[in-house]
């Protein structure tokens, strides 16, 4: 009798000391003595399964001799800068005139492109499989990786994920472990290809969507965060249609007149992309179907292959957005393929109650008439808890050491560190349902207290700052504490 109550009193006990722990709304409950929630993959999300790196590396070694076989003329363009000097867009006629190319390097280049494109080799059947997304990290950009993938995973998002870096000299360690989890992966580009040939980090992202295992995938930059579940898009009309879609950048093209000539989708030198009321495009998010645009892949890989030397330079004349932006679009072009490019423009995203621009907001492709949020790319300060709120924290990438932004008063965002203020300003979202940054705090302090990334000070700064700021509230499992599984403490909605 006394056994069978003793047993009674310490179930009643577990159950109402463990109450505290699962008033968090947003998180099923899923375990007795862990904080339940989306980042305990309630969903069985399961990683990728392994590729067949033997046969993409052949793959590679094919293009690459391809590649090699067929270099621009001449190899090398000149990187200037427009001479006015003006952070203002160039006039067409100065566009037109600033890139000199002899008539004879431009005719030998468009031979050799139209050579390249006739063979590049034809979709690999059996090699890739399945619909997920794809996110290149490494270094420094880990940390901001860390908060956008637990974002992807906050909005309710059940694609795997493989998260790209060049090699192993570029891995936290313990992360990697930490990500399958939650249905991730890390890959290494070095387990496919030399990485002595590409040098500037700028040509890797197409070599991420190349070498990924999905047939299908999202690409996401590692500070792009999606606000709301981006697993819809691949049953989208833009992307059912076409199988690709591309959202815009601020600016329109300043490309050299020789580029559509060289590419072949002119007879001339043309201002045919000047002419346009289009934008260029801006690649932090891109939806592609490696079935439908294989070739076109292998053309964007090629453009970057040379961008540096080349391409970069005669799609953007070192104006901005030189990079690898807009070697898919023009790939997509040169191969005649269709796709879709998002018609909303870009909304900036500022700090609040000011005017510094802090992040862009990119549109539901799926809503025509009217602009919804979808991924907010904090391309100006970037979402890392240390670069946030660590004090005399040394730096994970000596190439990035400074001061965090709260140590920092000359940082846009430090008295908003500083007095437990809201970092966004919300009028974008108004009339959207929207409100991230809460979600970005979550996704902070999990990678504060719950992660390689974090330690004890980072963990109670950024909690006191979600506490003050949004009204966040933490609680310990009692269950936890008392039977000796340590103090695990919860966050409670506000």
């Amino acid at each position: 009798m006394a056994i069978t109550s003793l047993f009674l009193f310490l179930v009643v006990f577990i159950v109402l000391s463990y109450w505290d722990i699962s008033v968090y709304r947003s998180w099923p409950t899923t375990g007795l003595f862990a904080c339940s929630s989306v980042r305990s993959n309630p969903n069985s999300i399961s990683p990728p399964s392994k590729p067949d790196i033997k046969r993409l590396s052949k793959i590679w070694d094919s293009l690459h001799t391809l590649f090699d076989e067929h270099s621009p003329r001449p190899s090398t363009l000149p990187r200037e800068t427009f001479s006015s000097g003006s952070t203002d867009f160039p006039p067409i006629e100065v566009i037109k005139q600033h890139l000199k190319i002899p008539e004879s390097e431009a005719n030998a280049t468009r031979v050799r492109h139209a050579d390249l494109l006739r063979q590049i080799a034809a979709y690999p059947r059996n090699l890739f499989s399945g619909r997920g997304v794809v996110m290149l990290a490494g270094g420094h950009y880990s940390e901001f990786a860390a908060t956008a993938l637990g974002m992807l995973r906050e909005v309710r998002s059940k694609l795997p994920v493989e998260v790209w870096m060049k090699d192993d000299t570029e891995e936290k360690e313990g992360w990697c472990g930490e990500l399958e989890k939650e249905g991730m992966v890390c890959r290494r580009l070095s387990d496919y290809m030399d990485m002595s040939a590409l040098k500037h980090p700028y040509t890797w992202k197409v070599f991420t969507m190349l070498f990924s295992s999905f047939k299908e995938f999202i690409f996401l930059d590692a500070d792009n965060m999606p606000m709301k579940n981006p697993d819809y898009l691949f049953d989208s009309k833009p992307y059912r249609d076409t199988g690709a879609i591309l959202w815009p950048d601020y600016w329109r093209s300043t490309g050299s007149p020789w580029l559509p000539y060289v590419i072949g989708i002119s007879d001339e030198p043309s201002d045919l992309l000047l002419s346009r009321d289009q934008k260029t495009v801006e690649s932090g998010q891109m939806v592609w179907d490696k079935q439908r645009h294989w070739k076109s892949l292998c053309l964007a890989a090629y453009y970057n292959y040379y961008g540096p030397n080349y391409y970069y330079t005669l799609i953007s004349q070192a104006w901005a957005g030189w990079g690898d932006k807009d070697t898919f679009p023009m790939a997509l072009e040169a191969m005649k393929e269709d796709y879709y490019e998002v018609p909303h423009t870009i909304d900036t995203l500022f700090v609040n109650g000011t005017i510094h621009g802090i992040g862009m907001i990119q549109a539901d492709p799926a809503n025509y008439t009217t602009r919804t949020p979808l991924f907010l790319h904090a391309n100006i300060v970037k979402w890392s808890v240390r670069d946030f709120l660590c004090v005399g924290c040394p730096s994970e990438d000596p190439k990035s050491a400074g001061p965090s932004f709260l140590e920092n008063p000359g940082s846009t965002i430090h008295s908003h560190l500083k007095e437990a203020r809201r970092v966004y300003s919300t009028i974008q979202f108004e009339g959207s349902g929207l409100d991230p940054e809460p979600m970005l705090w979550k996704c902070m302090e999990h990678t504060a207290c719950r992660s390689v990334w974090g330690n004890e000070q980072l963990c109670q700064q950024t909690r006191d700052h979600m506490a003050k700021t949004f009204g966040f509230q933490f609680k310990a499992s009692h269950v936890a504490t008392v039977t000796g599984f340590g103090e695990l403490m919860c966050a409670v909605d506000p």
